[in-house]
């Protein structure tokens, strides 16, 4: 089998269960990694407050960059400047310019332009995903109720796992501070394509209306939906039918099987930050968010946005000359 590097999403995957309490050998077996890839992983990139997925993927980034001098003009600058304002990462704008216009620019040397903008009083870092760490709770007893005719996700069928076709989601919510208000999360587990809506309450009745309306323009593109235990999807059966989909739960306090949600809910966090109120957002202000989360080249996708590959709709990007 050919090696390839640990992704962010599952970097998150180890920290969840590390949380779990599982070990080096049980997480290789679950991530299908060799051991020694784990070990390295925690050898390299464990911290003074342990292991991070965020600080993981910064030091993996950091060994990667390219120490070679460049020479970049001001007009290109100026291009990566105004990427970077879409909410670009340093390592997107870089493998962007390299697929899209054979420009060779390493995403060190764009951390780096940020930071002397920065010191000579610029905003560009403003732009950058946050870096805080993100907690999960996590209780010996659950406190969520039980879902009538729940699914689990051990009956989901494989091809889901393999991401080898469109059409599978995964389900999350976020609350903001006092748990007043909330934004229902969905992300196609191919494309990366992200939709979310704030609700007022995150009661079933809101959180199934929302996915519902947000889905139904794409019904032909959805087969499976995967959740958490929340009590906010017990409407799951009228989801389901309303979409002629099928549901699937994911084991309690098990949010590695849910990776792409952790990682997802990270980037929707850098726009509406942990314990910020979500009492004056606009639905105006998330759907902006939501078409810089899909119209951003990914890594893992071929820099390919999500927008081309579930939609087949480009970039609006021009190239300054």
């Amino acid at each position: 089998m050919r090696y390839t590097q640990l992704t962010q999403e599952e970097r998150y995957q180890i920290y969840a269960l590390l949380k779990a309490g599982h070990n080096q050998t049980d997480i290789a077996m679950i991530l299908n990694r060799n051991k020694s890839t784990i070990s390295r992983e925690f050898s390299r990139n464990t911290g003074l407050r342990g292991y991070r997925p965020l600080q993981a993927q910064c030091l993996a980034q950091q060994r990667r960059q390219d120490k070679a001098q460049s020479h970049i003009c001001d007009a290109t600058w100026s291009f990566v400047e105004s990427l970077l304002r879409r909410d670009w990462s340093p390592e997107q704008v870089s493998l962007w310019l390299k697929a899209e216009h054979s420009m060779a620019i390493s995403h060190e040397w764009i951390y780096q332009y940020i930071l002397q903008d920065k010191a000579c009083g610029g905003s560009l870092y403003r732009h950058l995903r946050c870096q805080k760490q993100r907690r999960k709770r996590y209780g010996s007893h659950s406190q969520r109720g039980q879902l009538i005719d729940r699914v689990s996700i051990d009956k989901r069928p494989v091809i889901v796992d393999k991401r080898s076709r469109i059409g599978d989601w995964e389900l999350d919510t976020i609350i903001g501070k006092g748990h007043q208000q909330g934004i229902v999360s969905l992300t196609e587990r191919k494309s990366r394509y992200t939709l979310i809506h704030k609700v007022t309450r995150k009661t079933a009745q809101r959180v199934s209306d929302a996915i519902i309306r947000l889905l139904s323009p794409l019904a032909d593109q959805v087969k499976t939906l995967t959740s958490d235990n929340g009590k906010e999807f017990a409407h799951h059966k009228h989801i389901a039918k309303a979409l002629k989909a099928d549901f699937y739960f994911a084991h309690p306090y098990a949010s590695w099987e849910r990776g792409l949600n952790e990682n997802t809910n990270g980037l929707i966090r850098q726009y509406f930050p942990k314990n910020s109120s979500f009492t004056t957002i606009t639905q105006t202000e998330i759907n902006q968010a939501m078409n810089k989360l899909n119209n951003r080249p990914r890594k893992c996708l071929g820099i390919k946005t999500p927008n081309q590959v579930l939609l087949g709709i480009n970039p609006s990007v021009a190239l300054v000359s």
